[in-house]
Parts: C-alpha cells; sequence; structure tokens
C-alpha cells in the first residue's frame, strides 16, 4: 500500500541519478539513493551518454531509495531531469537508436552557423526565446534522426525526446510518449506563446512531429507505472527541468528574486513578466505551466563545476573527491590569485557570450604563481561567469535580481560563496538542503495532489544567513575588468596595453 503523503523524486542529472523519498509536509528527504552515470568525450566538442545507462543508473536509485525506507511505496512520482539533451529510440521496440546527445555537446554548431547564415535566427529567437546554438536539442534531434533513418530505421518509427520523455516513456513501460512544457521550450521547437511546437519551428530544423513527444503542463500527469521496481499503477503527477524545479524550490515566482545552480554547468534564472524579448545573450524561457505559465529570463554557463574538477585533476586532486572541496581547501593559502584567471571555455562560452569559438585559457601565470593561487582562480572563474550573466539580465534596465539563490553541490565551499557575493555585489543565499532540483517537483507533486497547500505559492527553501558582498564597488568594478580582459583573450579578440575592456 501506499505511505500516504511521500512522493518519489527522481533525479536525472548529467552525473548522477538520484532518488528521494519526500515526505511534503517537512519538505525533507526521508530516503534516498544515487547511482553514478558515466559521460564520454569521443571527440572535441562532443559529449555523450548511453541512453541505457541513464535508465539502469535511475533504477537503481529508486531501488537504493525504497530500500532505505524498508520498501515504502510512494503516492506520487515526480520527476526532474538534465535538459536540452536528446535521446532518440525506437517505437517499436524502445531500444536507443543512438547515444544521448549531452546538452554539452557541440558537435553540431556547424549546422547552427548555417541556420543564422540562412537567416532564421531572429525568427528563431523571437518564437522560442533562445539562441541559435548547439546546446539546445532541435540540431541534435535532427543529427540522431538523419543517422537513425541512414541506419535503415523507419523515420515513423523513430522517437525523439528530451530526457525526461525518455524516462517517461521506460516508467510507464511505453505507454506514455510525452514531455514536459518547460523541457519542451529548452528544445529550439516551441512556441511561447502558443505552448506547443510549432509547425514553422519544425520545418526549420527537419523534424517531423510525428517523431515528438506530446506536450503536457508541469502538473498534468504523465501516466502511471508499469510493474517492475514499483507496483503498477503509481501516478507519475509532476515533471520539472532540473533547473526549473530549482527555481520552484527557492519561491521565486515574482521579478526581483533569481537562483544560481552550481552543477556541471550553471543556470541562473528570475521571473519575468511574460514571454517578451530578452538582453542579448540571455534566454527566455518558460519555468512551469500550470494553471498559467511562469516565464523566466535565463542565462547558461557551459562550465562551472565540470571547471572545478578540472582544475582539480590538473592539480592533483583525488579523483573521489569533490573538486569544488579540494580547491577549496587549497585555496584557503592564498588572499587572491596573483593576477591568474581561468577561463574554461572547455566547448566554447555560452551565456551571454555564446561564442564556441572561444578556447579555455589561463593568464597571468608567473614563474611565482602557486597552486593555491591557481586553485582561487578557479573558484573566481565561477563566480565570473555568474555574475556577467546577472548583469546580462540586468542590461535592459527591466530586470532585477535583488537576492540570488544558490543550489547544488558547489554551493558547500564557503569561499565561492563569499567569490560570488563580492562580483555581483549583493547578498547570496544557499539554499539549506542540497538537492533544489528534486524537492521542487516534489513539492510541486505534492501541490497539485493537495497534500500541501499551493496558495500563497512559495518554495520549501531555508536558506541559511545570507552571504553578503566583503568588497567595495572600486575593488569589484577593478576585478570584473580583469576577467573581462581574460575574456577576450579567450575569443581571439584584441586587448589594449591598458587592458581596458568593457565587462558584458
Amino acid at each position: 500500500m501506499p505511505d500516504a503523503g511521500l512522493v518519489l523524486s527522481i533525479d536525472q542529472g548529467t552525473t548522477n541519478a538520484k532518488a528521494l523519498l519526500v515526505d511534503p509536509r517537512t519538505g525533507r528527504a526521508v530516503a534516498s539513493g544515487a547511482v553514478a552515470v558515466g559521460i564520454s568525450f569521443p571527440a572535441p566538442g562532443w559529449v555523450e551518454q548511453d541512453p541505457a545507462e541513464i535508465w539502469s543508473a535511475t533504477v537503481g536509485a529508486v531501488t537504493a531509495c525504497l530500500a532505505a525506507a524498508a520498501g515504502a511505496v510512494p503516492v506520487a512520482i515526480a520527476v526532474t531531469n538534465q535538459r536540452e539533451s536528446v535521446v532518440a529510440w525506437n517505437r517499436r521496440t524502445g531500444a536507443p537508436l543512438g547515444p544521448v546527445l549531452g546538452w554539452q555537446d557541440a558537435r553540431t554548431a556547424a549546422a547552427c552557423d548555417q541556420l543564422v547564415a540562412a537567416g532564421v535566427a531572429d525568427e528563431v529567437r523571437a518564437r522560442t526565446g533562445l539562441s541559435l546554438d548547439p546546446m539546445f536539442s532541435a540540431p541534435k534531434m535532427r543529427l540522431l534522426l538523419d543517422r537513425a533513418v541512414a541506419a535503415g530505421v523507419a523515420a515513423e518509427d523513430v522517437c525523439l525526446g528530451t530526457v525526461d520523455a525518455w524516462l517517461i516513456w521506460n516508467l510507464t513501460g511505453g505507454a506514455v510518449f510525452a514531455t514536459e512544457a518547460g523541457n519542451a521550450s529548452r528544445t529550439l521547437l516551441f512556441d511561447l506563446t502558443s505552448l506547443d511546437w510549432h509547425p514553422r519551428l519544425l520545418e526549420v530544423f527537419g523534424i517531423p512531429a510525428t517523431a515528438l513527444p506530446e506536450v503536457r503542463a508541469s502538473d498534468a500527469g504523465f501516466g502511471v507505472t508499469a510493474a517492475g521496481v514499483l507496483p503498477a499503477g503509481v501516478p507519475i503527477v509532476a515533471v520539472l527541468a532540473d533547473s526549473h524545479a530549482a527555481l520552484y524550490h527557492h519561491g521565486c515566482t515574482e521579478p526581483g528574486a533569481g537562483k544560481a545552480t552550481y552543477g556541471t554547468g550553471s543556470s541562473i534564472m528570475t521571473p519575468c513578466l511574460g514571454p517578451d524579448a530578452a538582453p542579448a545573450g540571455i534566454a527566455t524561457t518558460l519555468a512551469w505551466l500550470t494553471a498559467v505559465p511562469t516565464y523566466a529570463r535565463e542565462g547558461n554557463i557551459l562550465a562551472s563545476g565540470s571547471a572545478l574538477d578540472w582544475m582539480a585533476r590538473t592539480l592533483g586532486g583525488d579523483a573521489d573527491r569533490s573538486g569544488g572541496a579540494f580547491l577549496t581547501e587549497l585555496a584557503a593559502d592564498a588572499d587572491d590569485t596573483g593576477g591568474v584567471h581561468l577561463v574554461p571555455a572547455f566547448t566554447g562560452l555560452g551565456a551571454p557570450y555564446w561564442d564556441r569559438a572561444a578556447t579555455g585559457v589561463v593568464t597571468g601565470v608567473t614563474g611565482g604563481t602557486t597552486r593555491s593561487q591557481l586553485a582561487r582562480a578557479a573558484l573566481e572563474a565561477v563566480a565570473h561567469q555568474v555574475a556577467d550573466v546577472v548583469e546580462a539580465i540586468e542590461s535592459d534596465g527591466r530586470a532585477r535580481i535583488d537576492v540570488l539563490h544558490a543550489d547544488g553541490g558547489a554551493t558547500a565551499s564557503g569561499l565561492l560563496m563569499q567569490l560570488q557575493a563580492d562580483l555581483i555585489g549583493r547578498p547570496v543565499h544557499v539554499a539549506d538542503a542540497s538537492e533544489a532540483s528534486a524537492l521542487g517537483v516534489a513539492l510541486l507533486a505534492a501541490r497539485t495532489l493537495g497534500l500541501v497547500p499551493t496558495d500563497p505559492i512559495g518554495g520549501t527553501d531555508q536558506a541559511s544567513e545570507a552571504t553578503a558582498p566583503a568588497i567595495g564597488a572600486t575593488e569589484r568594478a577593478a576585478r570584473r575588468r580583469a576577467w573581462a580582459t581574460a575574456v577576450a583573450r579567450s575569443r581571439g579578440r584584441t586587448v589594449p596595453p591598458d587592458g581596458s575592456v568593457a565587462t558584458t
């Protein structure tokens, strides 16, 4: 029998599949499980995962979670997932038709450039709120579709979806082929006004409507489980993309509040009043769709946690230890970076630059540079990138982030959070619970079922005391100018002798 009120929240991220059994009355997990998911880099700019491994890791995480809860059966399931990554599978057999092309994968950059040259970039951005960049799903969908058809699969047998659609398909035993609207809004195929796939966008990218899942509201229900790890018939009540679920967890539903998620990459997001165009380099996206749509401005950073892990490996950190933790400990011996900057453009730069030709650089290194200064430079790189996005979001005067809520593994670094507050010049609130995405979608499921109140809308984030800025405006401006100079070098730009490069 289901345990009254407990929601099983599945969180399929880039590097882990997690499952939390959440008591919505307290907003806390009573049990959890996690399984690592592999990621491969077969060629420069390529990022792949195994669809079967993603599903098996999800099953393993759920199994471990329920075992830790003495076999408790949840009343409902909620799902949150990495965005933009694409899966193709056979409609008849359910078998994958190739690797997952990850959100960091840049191999479709040339295809995006061709579309820009064809003059459709403005039209695409006007309808979707997104730039023509290989991070988003449609170019990857077209690549997987073409490969499947070339391999002899009939086009009508190809299913294309983001990771939420793949999980829903497997959870329901293939009975439901659907995607959540917020996830759909990250594909370049979803119209922010009509809130559905748009025929003109399907035409632009060459994606047949028959290959795409049905778009459903975030709380519309996504079928029931087939017999397997869970008993048959457990309803899948709510689905949210991971960054969107974190925003929901923080209770950020009105302009003025924003959040930054520090994961493999980073998402900085703040609600906005509608699907109007955002400043250059910033996306307008659908945060969630319930009775009414909630829109947000967002900037996506391609390498934050991955930048910390890279620097930690480079400096001899233990592969089994968090890169952020290793660097924070090492950086404690450095009061500053000694003029060193890391620009982690491993697959180019994301928001607000969207420059896939940018290359990773370390600038300012001298014979006296220490390991501690390099460690601090990596932490500062993450904070500077977030500051770039915050400045861009606010650049047209129509949005403001007064308080930044922070979540994700790297928030465990007190030094990083202090650097973040210093560089944006406003307080940073760190989530009390680290699993913001899983808790956020569990809260939406609980509200949908009437297990907790729905009004007024607010999250379950119980933030710690805010980290306040510890430097003044003059020092902040100097640090930001130095960072802008390093970014310009990463992008192959000419830097004046005085290094006077403007920030974003």
